[in-house]
């Protein structure tokens, strides 16, 4: 029997008590993990080690609550101190450039998407940590290795992913047709423009929301045939499936909530808990807090995959957070030490659990977790990582790809086209001028 399975029955042994119970272990009953992984763990703290951590700030407070109990409990049994600040996803990048860039201020940071590519020779190399993790927890999803290789060295740890999934209000859809979701791209498109007919409609963000627009926005391209690069790094972005990809989006925009154009990531969330807005496209924050603080919405709410692309498959981004530690911290073994910690079993079932769905796993031991079968609501963000592309789709990643995407460069290319700032030949233009000189063509 392996250490998951032990440590799985061992936490959750009750089943749905039980995973109540282990999603609020306090920090005290993590300590005697903590100790005992502390005396045994491959990478030995730095004495005195102090480490600066940036990650992204929360939308499920349960969520936060969580990972600080685990901050505290690693703090307490190793003597390493970890200051951890929190910047809204936007402010993650710019902050860890700057990092980058001057050589101090952090240590590690917990970011979006394929953060570390943007200076991969700043990252230390995380293989050991990656090996480690994948050969207790059931090996690693090929999204999560996308996400954290480079070459054969891994430079970044993908912690998790927020999925991006349909949010919807299922009297609004049954009113509109539709008994159960649509699975193809026609009847998304004719339950948006009788959500609209029904004065419930739809809304998805097309500012620059880092993992709301970026995430569906990208699905729309894939799934028409669409690309930004092939499998060579080659731009091909100006084609004809992406000016389908863009016809498409704008029949939808055109259903859409006003101004979805300048929303950014908490936008929908406002909107849909509010009533204004009956379907979008997050993570299962919506769900969550409409649990606490209006329950009849989140009785009237259920989630979906976004429908498959003309080819029949599903393609989807969803928002990756590796960790990432700077090579020029002078405590890499404490930072090593803490991410390893971070992805155990012992610390990591409680976690997801206490994020509700929010928080999805790469490493697919973590698969049996219950909470993604305690509340069936809950369970289309179990598969995530299996989904999901990388922000390269079938390119490889690269210090390109990850520019590209924190750019926003697909995005506007949708937005501007949606909006009628460019025209389809204008939009598509521009967008391959910005990728060509990122990819230095």
């Amino acid at each position: 029997m392996s250490d998951f399975t032990t440590d799985r029955r061992r936490l959750l042994k009750g089943g749905a008590g039980a995973l109540a119970a282990a999603a609020t272990m306090s920090a005290d009953q993590l300590l005697g993990y903590a100790k005992a992984w502390a005396q045994t763990a491959p990478w030995k703290p730095e004495a005195g080690a102090s480490i600066n951590m940036l990650r992204w700030k929360r939308f499920v407070e349960a969520e936060d609550v969580a990972f600080m109990k685990i901050v505290d409990a690693f703090q307490k049994a190793t003597g390493v101190k970890i200051n951890v600040s929190n910047e809204s996803y936007d402010d993650i990048q710019p902050k860890a450039s700057v990092a980058a860039n001057t050589g101090q201020g952090l240590d590690m940071v917990w970011g979006l998407y394929s953060l570390p590519f943007l200076f991969p020779e700043k990252c230390v190399d995380v293989t050991d940590v990656a090996d480690y993790l994948g050969k207790k927890c059931g090996g690693w999803a090929p999204s999560g290795e996308a996400y954290g290789k480079m070459g054969n060295k891994w430079i970044g740890i993908p912690v998790a992913a927020t999925g991006g999934l349909v949010n919807y209000r299922v009297a609004a859809t049954e009113k509109a047709g539709f008994k159960e979701f649509p699975k193809d791209l026609g009847g998304f498109r004719e339950l948006c423009k009788a959500m609209q007919k029904n004065g419930t409609p739809a809304g998805m963000a097309l500012g620059h929301a880092s993992g709301d627009a970026n995430g569906w926005l990208h699905w729309a391209l894939w799934a028409h045939g669409g690309a930004t690069i092939d499998k060579d790094n080659k731009v091909i972005v100006n084609s004809p499936e992406t000016a389908k990809a863009l016809e498409y989006i704008k029949s939808l925009y055109e259903t859409f909530i006003p101004g979805t154009s300048s929303w950014n990531d908490s936008s929908n969330n406002k909107a849909f808990l509010a009533g204004q807005l009956h379907l979008t496209t997050n993570g299962i924050s919506i769900y969550v807090t409409a649990k606490k603080e209006n329950p009849a919405i989140a009785e009237d709410m259920n989630h979906a995959h976004l429908p498959a692309g003309l080819d029949g498959k599903t393609r989807e981004l969803h928002l990756g957070f590796p960790i990432l530690i700077f090579n020029f911290s002078k405590y890499p073994q404490a930072c090593k030490a803490f991410t390893a910690f971070l992805l155990e079993p012992e610390q990591f079932n409680p976690w997801i659990e206490a994020a509700q769905g929010y928080l999805s796993h790469f490493l697919l031991g973590y698969d049996k977790n219950p909470v993604w079968t305690a509340d069936p609501k809950t369970t289309p963000y179990r598969n995530v990582a299996q989904l999901a592309n990388t922000p390269a789709g079938a390119g490889k990643m690269s210090e390109s790809a990850a520019a590209a995407i924190a750019d926003f460069i697909v995005v506007d290319m949708f937005a501007n086209y949606a909006t009628g700032a460019e025209d389809t030949k204008t939009a598509m233009a521009s967008a391959e001028r910005k990728l060509k000189r990122m990819y230095r063509v």
